[in-house]
């Protein structure tokens, strides 16, 4: 990188663009992959290409008094990464991969950058007959998604994916280059398994513990009017958290739905399973209560149940995700069931200013296992958890439709007090955003620990209206 600055320090690989270069603009929308790009200017955009370039750049920003964010994949809906002034650190070119197969007594593993998407993984590890719990879009990238903590695919059985999280590298605030791992900087290690857009230091690379691939993968669903919600979800929510926890099951509320015999579009409830299981007649025996639903004939569709890839699952979550769309999001952990939940939000659906908004609600997202929450910031913080999208393409259309996400989550969390994920939070929605992604103790511990690793609050930390 060639910091065009008086002062600029030795080459690398990387490049760095001044507010007022050619290409500024387009590198800066570029760097969120919502279509609605915040209107929010860092003085500086800086691309690693490498590790070295990293501590190049962060040392370059500090001599400077620059402030630093990152950015790995951009996929952050609040466009947590684009700040005013300092400089945007870009790491999407840190696209390693490496997958280091089992032998012996040593577990496979993949040693990955923080730009490789789900979908990268998804395809360096198959071969290999190796899965992780990647993220549902396949276009976010790890970067974020771990540090977030990450509820990804069949996170009821293995866990927050950041649990598989064994090691990270890391470049300080100092310019140092760290490894941290539950014995080597433990403090900063813990941080990095959950603190999300908020976290302290730069990740460069991340050592994932990796599980045999399922030997069947197989979904089913259901979809029924939206008028159905209450006796849909009281079915069903039961009913999914008895299954065995490889059975992930999820709600989805869509604003409209596709056509069925003899049914006009409109709102809809779908529920939906996907089993990661060790046989095909154990996948099946699984599904098997949901072809047993009391009111089954009521279904505008239904989807029996079917073999599906890890690339297939991430196909069909490319159609509730379409890229060149613009987005708002916001989450919300609840003690109250879903039926309360979806009860409550389920109007506000159905007269969303976008047909392609919806709400995500899956049953049991994460492993509550104390071993699969152990050293991590990360924590589930309700009984119920939902997620709710406003998905539109006109841009004469963004303040009705964050006025609608907004009044949707007022609807389902009526008095303000609910938990929320980092990763998705609308976090310009009210300043105890952030604050109530974690418990309060969590909090306080990851304030002493960005005090003590970054003294002088270099790097950014969470977005606040």
């Amino acid at each position: 990188m060639r910091p065009r600055a008086p002062g600029a320090a030795a080459d690398a690989e990387g490049t760095l663009i001044r507010r007022d270069d050619p290409g500024y603009e387009d590198t800066r929308t570029g760097a969120v992959w919502n279509e609605v790009t915040p209107r929010r200017f860092p003085a500086f955009l800086a691309r690693a290409a490498t590790e070295a370039d990293v501590v190049h750049t962060v040392t370059w920003a500090r001599a400077r008094g620059l402030r630093v964010a990152i950015r790995s994949g951009g996929h952050n809906w609040s466009g947590s990464p684009l700040r005013d002034g300092g400089l945007l650190l870009d790491l999407a070119g840190l696209r390693q991969c490496a997958v280091t197969p089992a032998h012996g007594t040593e577990p496979a593993t993949a040693t990955v950058g923080p730009a490789v998407t789900g979908q990268d993984l998804v395809a360096a590890l198959t071969p290999h007959d190796l899965a992780f719990p990647v993220g549902h879009c396949p276009t976010v990238a790890v970067g974020g998604f771990l540090l977030s903590g990450g509820l990804g695919w069949n996170s009821r059985a293995w866990g927050a994916s950041c649990a598989d999280v064994r090691e990270i590298r890391a470049v300080t605030a100092d310019g140092r280059t760290v490894t941290c791992s539950d014995t080597e900087h433990p403090d900063l290690f813990w941080a990095a398994r959950g603190a999300g857009p908020g976290f302290c230091a730069a990740v460069t690379g991340f050592r994932l513990a990796l599980h045999p691939h399922p030997a069947s993968v197989m979904t089913t669903s259901l979809t029924f009017p939206s008028a159905d919600v209450a006796r849909v979800t009281d079915w069903a929510e039961p009913l999914a958290r008895r299954l065995p926890p490889y059975v992930e099951t999820a709600f989805v509320l869509a604003a409209s739905g596709p056509p069925a015999a003899g049914a006009g579009r409109g709102p809809r409830i779908t529920v939906g399973a996907t089993a990661f299981a060790a046989t095909e007649r154990e996948a099946r025996r699984a599904l098997e209560p949901f072809a047993d639903c009391p009111f089954g004939e009521c279904a505008v569709s239904r989807r029996l149940p079917a073999p599906v890839s890890f690339a297939g699952l991430h196909e069909g979550a490319a159609a509730i995700w379409p890229p060149a769309h613009r987005y708002a999001a916001d989450t919300l952990w609840s003690p109250e069931s879903h039926t309360t939940q979806l009860t409550r939000i389920a109007d506000a659906v159905a007269h969303a200013p976008s047909g392609k908004s919806l709400v995500l609600s899956p049953v049991q997202p994460v492993s509550q296992e104390p071993a699969l929450l152990r050293n991590m910031a990360f924590a589930p913080l309700g009984a119920s958890y939902l997620v709710c999208y406003a998905v539109w393409d006109d841009p004469a259309d963004d303040r009705a439709n964050a006025r609608w996400l907004r009044d949707a989550m007022a609807a389902a969390d009526p008095r303000d007090d609910g938990g929320h994920y980092i990763a998705e939070t609308d976090l310009e929605a009210g300043a105890a955003r952030a604050r109530r992604s974690y418990t309060p103790a969590t909090w306080d511990r990851l304030q002493e620990i960005k005090a003590q690793w970054d003294p002088e609050n270099l790097f950014h930390s969470y977005l606040a209206p």
